[in-house]
């Protein structure tokens, strides 16, 4: 039986799906005020559900019982409610489901944590990187995982492709390697039980590492159409950083910093050794290009 916490989140869904599909066992961590939509899609795919929070070790005990792996994607920063934060999840919420699953002999973790920038200091990077020393004991696997495309590259935050204009924070020169989550949650899934993943610390990123300024080409020529560009110097982004009192306000900050400095990786080794066809960019811009012309 497998336990996947952060289960109704834009990686953990894929990931119950993905392992439901392989006929592995899986237990879904859910919450009692959880979309009646997810979890409807959980109970579709055979996963069985959990009702707890990471906030609440009684009910983490309960879950992680008769379980051999852990595999945890929950964060607070794309959606949080009453109670949440990056202290309350980020660190003690999955301190607590560490500290729980070894206490439940449960050997197996794998960790969805993130690519940090170096000499960028947040109260998000100090969450990740207490958890990732803390599975340190266990059969762990880390996947840090770069920049989402489907969060960075969204109107959510200024890559508004449907209206031809995007955000870019800086510059836009550094080359990033923009990853799918669903190639995120493929990996969790191979991961898993791939002897190579164990005990080991895994850098995840897409097939290719395009600068913003490349991106935007990119969707320039499948859309066909010119985008108009907002940059946002470095010096506002400091300033952001250094004036947040939130701790998700300052980590959004140091991540737009991580943007601006980039982030390239090499994942054909990683691609080959777990047999994994990366989303690349050009995936991406087509399939929403084409929704946005039939919404």
């Amino acid at each position: 039986m497998v336990l996947i916490v952060g289960a109704t989140g834009l990686v953990g869904s894929e990931v119950c799906g993905k392992l439901a599909r392989r006929g592995e066992k899986v237990r879904a961590l859910v919450r009692a005020t959880s979309s009646k939509e997810k979890i409807a899609a959980l109970q579709s795919s055979g996963v069985e559900l959990c009702v707890g929070d990471l906030k609440d070790l009684d009910s983490i005990a309960a879950a992680c019982r008769g379980v051999d792996a852990v595999i945890s994607t929950a964060s607070s920063t794309l959606s949080h409610q009453a109670g949440d934060s990056i202290e309350s999840v980020d660190a003690a919420g999955q301190l607590n489901l560490v500290h729980t699953a070894k206490s439940c002999n449960v050997e197996r973790f794998v960790f969805v944590s993130f690519r940090r920038a170096p000499a960028i200091a947040c109260p998000l990077c100090d969450a990740k990187e207490a958890v990732e020393k803390a599975i340190a004991t266990l059969n762990f696997t880390t996947i840090q995982a770069s920049w989402f495309m489907e969060v960075w590259l969204s109107p959510s935050l200024g890559f508004d492709y449907a209206n031809a204009t995007a955000r870019i924070y800086g510059p836009g020169t550094a080359p990033i390697s923009w990853v799918s989550f669903r190639d995120v949650a493929e990996m969790c899934a191979v991961a898993l039980r791939h002897p190579s993943a164990e005990r080991t610390t895994i850098e995840f990123g897409g097939p290719e590492a395009l600068s913003p300024l490349e991106v935007v080409a990119r969707f320039e020529r499948i859309g066909g159409r010119p985008f108009q560009l907002e940059h946002v110097p470095e010096p506002a982004l400091r300033s952001q950083f250094q004036d947040a009192t939130d701790s998700l306000q300052k980590s959004f900050a140091a991540l737009m910093l991580g943007y601006l400095h980039g982030d390239a990786i090499n994942m054909a080794p990683v691609a080959e050794k777990f047999a994994i066809k990366l989303s690349s960019v050009d995936d991406y811009a087509r399939s929403v290009l084409a929704r946005a012309a039939t919404a």
